[in-house]
């Protein structure tokens, strides 16, 4: 068995894999960059090697730097985690050259499965049904445009590289055909130097269903059941769940076996996922399943599949890779319950989804967890029991996550806060659970999704278990809207406040009602920035401010009240924000995010049109322009290329065009 373990990520993942490897009494080493200083997993290992710069083009993904800190600790083996260096056949034969244990596939497998068309015709020989398509050698426009109008419309161009929904065009109609395939050969040349593709049927109804498979150095592969992860938002996953809803046997049966003939077809060792995309419009159905590509690396979601099989992966991981047999056979492992997860991300829904980074000054995940980690196993009559890894009581909400109060959140980095996973004892109890838990995430200053995804877990469709992976689009937008903060919130806000403003009178302040007295009374409070007036019920004011609201959904910021209502924050005050300052006139260009000024088109004294861009600014790997909101004149401008600012900050004034 490995005794020294250095892992080669950082977050929630490397705190996770840490956490397998002291139950299993391995040492391990973290590594970190300097954005990484003081996170958690750095202080989680038995050791930490600093490997660079922020950037993870400087640390995180120099091989050499991570294999050198491997030596230089007596490591004897390196855990890729999931993202960076993890599908990088490159990489893991470097660590092996270098005398050390890999944890996760061969090179040779990871190369078979890197490139999306050898991997389809490799499947295809292996027997596992692949998409309708074309991904054959000839490349020229004209030869893929006779095989789309052959496959049919619509059709899906894909990079054969590709990634995180990057080099993909759905084409609707033969005249659009090649001008998306230009612009998709650009955008893959660009982000992954190859420009070939690959075209598939497109689905009218698709849900993207994954199988967990496992294999070791004896020939021996299992899988772990299937996972639903067809809610997503521009191709990243946001919810997924197992088993997958409306999956009957016969066709769990025909698909998880066909996704252990994909991994015995590249000898695969480790864990691995196989995925596939469904067409749902009849129902999951075995014919209407295809593959669409392997990811050669523990999955971001894999919690959800430890919950309902009572598996701990890493640990299997890190057996597996010492030589030892995959501890249990196929027939010994079952499906118990159900199992649900949510990203809780650092972004701003209402902003587009703009990621939100800097301090985590107050950080509350509703949780009754007495451990981090709690496995589940159901018993015959009993419900569910705690299979402990340190755990004294069975829990329903397991949290994975690499930051706590007090911790940054980086502009380098995925902006993941947590991973929430609810297990219970049937789909609809994991769902409203899960759902009440978003509902309840306190996050300040940062900006998260949990609302969004509150929301999302209540809609209709998901409920029913019939969404596609087109849902979040056609519905996204109308759940990223915040929600008012509610009456009874906003009333206890202004009782406090008001009683603090005249602590000794128990008075509300220039309106002259008292807290105590027995009549109803209306003040104007001003909840994120705009004027609401509030009725006070008609009693007492303690006997109606229930005290654990007060203490837990409540928090100071610069003397104003901050209130927690179904996942979002509101910021409550008696102040008019034209009064206090708060609040930049609408000419003010304000930063929506903290990050990094890499462009500015403009100097003090330009006149500006509507919509033209001034700056651009760059954050957690994605640019955003800020553009004049009306024609005008800049007539303060203080950032500049290369400077990094704050949320909110102003960073330009635009007056507007006299029309006098």
């Amino acid at each position: 068995m490995i005794s020294k373990l250095l892992i080669a990520n950082r977050g929630e993942i490397a705190c996770r894999i840490i956490r397998t490897a002291r139950e299993m009494g391995i040492a391990t080493v973290a590594v970190y960059s300097d954005a990484d200083a003081k996170a958690l997993h750095v202080r989680s290992a038995d050791e930490a090697v600093h490997i660079g710069p922020s950037p993870a083009a400087e640390s995180y993904l120099v091989g050499e730097k991570i294999i050198a800190a491997a030596k230089q600790t007596g490591a004897e083996a390196i855990h890729p985690g999931y993202g960076f260096l993890s599908e990088n056949a490159g990489f893991a034969q470097a660590v092996i050259d270098a005398g050390l244990i890999w944890v996760g596939p061969k090179p040779s497998s990871i190369e078979a499965m890197g490139l999306k068309d050898a991997a389809k015709k490799l499947m295809r020989e292996a027997g596992v049904p692949v998409t309708p398509g074309y991904d054959g050698d000839d490349q020229s426009p004209e030869r893929l445009k006779q095989e789309a109008d052959a496959i049919g419309y619509p059709v899906l161009i894909k990079a054969v590289a590709g990634g995180g929904g990057k080099g993909m065009r759905k084409v609707d109609a033969p005249e659009d055909f090649l001008s998306s395939l230009e612009s998709c050969k650009r955008e893959a040349k660009a982000s992954f130097s190859n420009d070939e593709v690959l075209l598939e049927k497109w689905i009218t109804s698709p849900r993207h269903i994954e199988v967990q498979v496992f294999g070791d150095s004896h020939g021996n592969v299992v899988h772990l059941f299937e996972r639903d992860c067809s809610l997503q938002r521009r191709h990243q996953k946001v919810i997924e769940e197992a088993p997958a809803p409306g999956m009957g046997e016969d066709t769990r049966e025909q698909l998880c076996a066909a996704a252990v003939r994909a991994a015995k077809a590249v000898g695969y060792e480790g864990a691995g996922t196989i995925e596939f995309i469904a067409d749902a419009s009849e129902g999951l159905r075995a014919d209407r399943i295809f593959f669409m590509e392997m990811n050669t690396r523990l999955q971001v979601e894999h919690p959800v599949t430890e919950e309902i099989t009572k598996v701990d992966l890493v640990e299997w991981q890190l057996r597996v890779a010492s030589g030892e047999p995959i501890p249990l056979k196929q027939e010994e492992l079952s499906i118990n319950g159900h199992a649900i997860e949510a990203r809780l991300y650092a972004e701003d829904p209402a902003k587009g989804f703009l990621p939100s980074t800097g301090r985590l000054d107050h950080l509350h995940l509703d949780t009754d967890l007495p451990t981090p980690f709690a496995m589940f196993r159901y018993i015959e009559n009993g419900g569910f029991e705690g299979l402990e890894f340190g755990a004294e009581a069975p829990a329903p909400l397991r949290i994975e996550t690499g930051v706590e109060q007090g911790s940054e959140v980086s502009p380098y980095y995925d902006p993941m806060i947590a991973k929430l996973v609810v297990s219970a004892i049937d789909r609809v109890a994991a769902v409203k659970r899960l759902a009440e838990v978003c509902g309840k995430v306190e996050v300040w200053p940062i900006r998260t999704n949990a609302a969004f995804l509150s929301r999302l877990l209540q809609e209709e469709p998901f409920l029913a278990g019939e969404v596609t992976t087109a849902f979040i689009g056609e519905v996204g937008d109308n759940l990223a809207q915040p929600l008012s903060l509610p009456d009874d919130d906003a009333a206890m806000a202004l009782g406090l406040l008001q009683r603090e403003a005249e602590p000794d009178q128990g008075s509300l302040g220039p309106q002259g009602f008292r807290l105590n007295a027995a009549r109803r009374n209306s003040a104007t409070i001003f909840v994120d920035g705009i004027a609401r007036d509030v009725v006070l019920p008609d009693t007492n004011f303690p006997s109606w401010a229930h005290s654990k609201t007060i203490t837990d959904n409540l928090v100071r910021d610069t003397g104003d009240l901050i209130l927690f209502a179904a996942g979002s924050p509101h910021r409550v005050t008696l102040r008019s924000p034209a009064d206090s300052g708060a609040q930049a006139h609408d000419g003010a260009i304000i930063a929506p995010m903290p990050g990094k000024v890499i462009a500015v088109d403009v100097a003090e004294g330009d006149s500006v049109t509507a919509g033209q861009r001034l700056m651009v600014l760059e954050a957690m790997k994605m640019e955003h322009a800020l553009t004049a909101p009306f024609d005008g004149t800049v007539t303060e401008l203080s950032a500049e290329t290369g400077g990094q600012v704050q949320v909110e900050a102003v960073l330009a004034v635009v007056e507007p065009v006299s029309h006098e």
